[in-house]
């Protein structure tokens, strides 16, 4: 039977931690790559696993090429930390283990739990990930702030869900898609990018009517509704972002620059 190392990086995570080191008991290596948390969440993640690393933020698709290179087995899971593998996953996981995979990495579909139910429309599920790999095969490759493993051969799909608990709140969704269209924008200027006012006029609308009504978020009730609004929202600041970046040079400066009245 072939082992299976799981890597999850972290950063002030004891809200959920031991909720995904709890699905992963079956594992036979948890590699933790912590960033700075200053919470609980190392001294939760010591009672399951004694490989904890440190490694400043570089960025997602880093931190987690990082993890990669500290594990010892031949397959790896990746999970976040606000995420658990379900118990039909891992049952599938084992099997794949035990008897010789297929394929050379797998795709696992991620169910998201928002605003008290879980998510089975608007573009949300399934939300394929491709997380169970062959070590010497994946890598990682992600335009941050979204991780992505591209695997160098032939690719199966498993049935069994990863759980992913994302937002605590309106609250806190909002602040993270503050945060990642702050980190996208800063990427799109590093590639050359460069899009205007269309893209703000245009791309916004068409994501909202991608969720609501092609991707069918209406089935979701008023979640579905606020997951449209929010990820037109989210691709509006990318691109306002993007905007601002490129464009208003120097804020302090011109503060400066204005002459006493």
């Amino acid at each position: 039977m072939e082992k299976l190392s799981v890597t999850i990086i972290t950063l002030n995570e004891e809200r959920n931690i031991r909720d995904a080191l709890e699905s992963l008991t079956w594992a036979d290596e948890i590699i933790i790559v912590d960033s700075g948390s200053s919470d609980k969440t190392i001294s939760i993640c010591k009672e399951y696993t004694e490989k904890i690393f440190y490694n400043p933020w570089p960025g997602i698709n880093t931190q987690k090429a990082f993890a990669k290179k500290l594990v010892t087995y031949n397959w790896i899971l990746n999970i976040d930390a606000d995420e658990k593998v379900s118990p039909e996953l891992a049952a599938e996981i084992q099997s794949i283990l035990g008897q010789g995979g297929h394929y050379d990495g797998y795709f696992i579909p991620r169910k998201v739990y928002y605003l008290g139910r879980w998510i089975e429309h608007s573009g949300w599920y399934p939300d394929y990930k491709l997380r169970f790999f062959r070590t010497e095969k994946g890598r990682w490759n992600g335009v941050d702030p979204h991780d992505e493993v591209v695997v160098d051969g032939k690719i199966g799909y498993l049935k069994g869900n990863i759980y992913h608990f994302t937002y605590e709140n309106i609250e806190d969704h909002v602040k993270t898609m503050n945060n990642l269209t702050s980190v996208a924008a800063k990427e799109y200027t590093k590639r050359g990018k460069r899009d205007g006012l269309l893209s703000l006029m245009v791309r916004p609308p068409l994501t909202f009517l991608k969720k609501y009504i092609l991707k069918q978020g209406f089935r979701d009730g008023l979640p579905g509704f606020i997951i449209a609004i929010s990820s037109a929202y989210y691709v509006f600041l990318k691109y306002a972002k993007l905007w601002e970046l490129i464009n208003i040079i120097d804020y302090q400066g011109a503060k400066k620059g204005i002459k006493k009245r």
